[in-house]
């Protein structure tokens, strides 16, 4: 069994989602406040211990017509960042709606992005 974390990556706020290959469904986690990179990060490698992480979800943003944008550039430096740090894979999803969609939703609309991009992985990956 694999257990993922996703990631809603923002410039202020990063929304955490938490799910496993076995149930393979997302559920929210916590949203980080992204005030420094060392807190942010050490936030992160308390939650990879504790859930025993085996794999990063990062939402890749884009136009909607999919080219690239300032926070597409950021949200690939805080997933490289990860895979670097914590030395564990990153998969990307396109997230290009799912702020949109998460505003819809009850609860914290960094987490539900997050929950969003995570079950997006799952219905695209079904192995």
């Amino acid at each position: 069994m694999q257990t993922f974390l996703a990631f809603d990556f923002g410039i202020k706020r990063i929304g955490v989602a938490i799910g496993n290959s076995e149930i393979r469904q997302a559920q929210s986690l916590k949203t980080i406040q992204n005030k420094s990179l060392g807190d942010t990060f050490q936030t992160i490698q308390k939650l990879v211990k504790e859930w025993e992480v085996t794999n990063f979800v990062v939402g890749l943003p884009t136009h909607p017509d999919g080219a690239e944008h300032e926070m597409t550039k950021r949200a690939k430096r805080f997933g490289n960042q990860l895979h670097g740090r914590l030395n564990l894979p990153v998969q990307w999803v396109d997230e290009r709606y799912t702020s949109a969609v998460a505003e819809n939703q009850t609860g914290d609309i960094d987490c539900q992005a997050a929950v969003l991009i995570l079950e997006q992985y799952f219905q695209e990956n079904p192995d």
